[in-house]
């Protein structure tokens, strides 16, 4: 899209959870930044976004993503789901390293063209914590780091043997790097493609137990308040998880942690009739699962919401469920689906928004998710009473989503994004 000189976003309700900012004002971007915010700007000259009765919102904030490079078995490409993304109100995207997957420089560098060529988002590498994410042996974590990469981890691979976790997360603390870990121990899961519950008994899948998540969680903080490292727990679902993390954060470790939209949406039940758009990994778990997830992005012990988003095609979905192939698209729909809860009364609006924006850029440690003038600008305007069909607006090239044809509310109508505009509705 092409780049505006100054624009001025006239009367909308600023909302920036990380200043508490909640008021009708203008927004002043001047050679991509953002200089002003105040009543009654003037800027002759700049191109003007008329924002009366919608919200001015920092960009949203994606801790999770897994996009498509080829071999990877996903559809679409880095151009189609940033700008799905970009028309999501999303501005940063943390992307996992099982594209690729990213143990060299050349993929990172890969990553980083394709995504500056289209210009939607801007993407954050995270990089192989190991070589080839087999879990063996160490990655060459510095050297990716200076390429671009602001993490390690594993994408939910498994590092099995506990000294070479150890030696990674040292390796880690070293060049203080944030570790993601995404825990599911490898023996409980293996062959499951449901939670362990009743509805994957009466349908006859081969379950996931929650425990399989604790388990590794508990190994994994262990190694944690051993080395250091900060950490951050990525997709979790369960409540024995939350009472780890918990007991973790009041103990004072460096551990943040996420959960999906899905997994705040949905649980086990979603299952019936076999609908593999809801086969997912972690698996959706029990009601009282989620009632817990919500409790705990509502007093903090999850610091942020992510999409998770994993575009797959409709072939991959058409199978008897075990055999489909796990995953749901998710940067379309994540923030009409986060404002959702808050229409239902299940979250409150600022810490909504602030686990959508500020939140996830503090648990990357990236400068992002607020409205801060000086700054490159990153922002979304939204049209909150709007209601969009999205049978009609689906951009991603992922089709796996039980809410892709459904109409929500929510519609972004421009999204700016480090100082360009990303997405422009007419």
């Amino acid at each position: 899209m092409a780049a505006k000189a100054h624009i001025l976003i006239r009367k909308g309700r600023v909302i920036d959870p990380a200043s508490g900012r909640d008021d009708v004002a203008d927004l002043l971007i001047e050679n991509g930044r953002l200089t002003r915010i105040g009543a009654s700007l003037d800027a002759p000259g700049a191109d003007i976004i008329e924002a009366e009765g919608h919200w001015v919102l920092p960009g949203l904030v994606d801790a999770c993503v897994h996009l498509s490079l080829p071999g990877s078995g996903r559809s679409g490409d880095i151009a189609s789901e940033t700008r799905a993304a970009a028309a999501g109100g999303i501005t940063h995207m943390a992307a996992q390293p099982d594209c690729g997957p990213v143990d060299s420089t050349a993929v990172v560098r890969l990553i980083r063209e394709q995504a500056g060529q289209a210009g939607f988002a801007r993407i954050l590498p995270i990089a192989a914590m190991t070589q080839g994410l087999k879990g063996e042996q160490l990655a060459e974590m510095a050297t990716l780091a200076r390429a671009g990469c602001i993490a390690v981890g594993n994408a939910g691979g498994k590092v099995a043997d506990a000294l070479v976790l150890k030696r990674c997360l040292e390796y880690a603390a070293t060049f203080d790097m944030p570790v993601m870990f995404r825990p599911q121990d490898a023996a409980l899961s293996a062959g499951g493609c449901a939670h362990e519950g009743p509805v994957a008994t009466r349908l006859g899948l081969p379950g996931i137990p929650a425990l399989a998540e604790s388990v590794d969680l508990s190994r994994d903080l262990l190694l944690v308040e051993a080395t250091g490292v900060r950490a951050h727990f990525q997709q979790i679902s369960s409540r024995e998880s939350l009472r780890l993390l918990r007991v973790a954060k009041q103990r004072g470790l460096p551990v943040t942690a996420d959960v999906s939209i899905q997994h705040l949406l949905l649980d086990e039940s979603a299952l019936e009739g076999f609908n593999s758009h809801c086969h997912v990994i972690p698996p959706l778990r029990s009601a009282e699962d989620r009632e817990a997830l919500l409790e705990a992005v509502a007093d903090g012990t999850i610091d942020a919401i992510c999409s998770q988003h994993t575009p797959i095609g409709s072939s991959s979905k058409a199978a008897p469920f075990p055999a489909t192939r796990p995953g749901m698209a998710g940067v379309d729909t994540l923030l009409s689906l986060v404002l959702g809860l808050v229409g239902e009364g299940k979250l409150d609006l600022a810490r909504a928004l602030d686990a959508v924006t500020a939140a996830p850029a503090r648990c990357l440690d990236i400068q992002a998710g607020q409205l801060e003038t000086g700054r490159p600008a990153s922002l979304c305007v939204l049209d909150a009473n709007a209601e969009k069909d999205y049978a009609e607006h689906w951009l991603s090239a992922g089709s796996n989503s039980p809410w892709r044809g459904s109409v929500l509310k929510g519609s972004v109508k421009l999204t700016v994004c480090q100082g360009k505009v990303s997405w422009l509705t007419d």
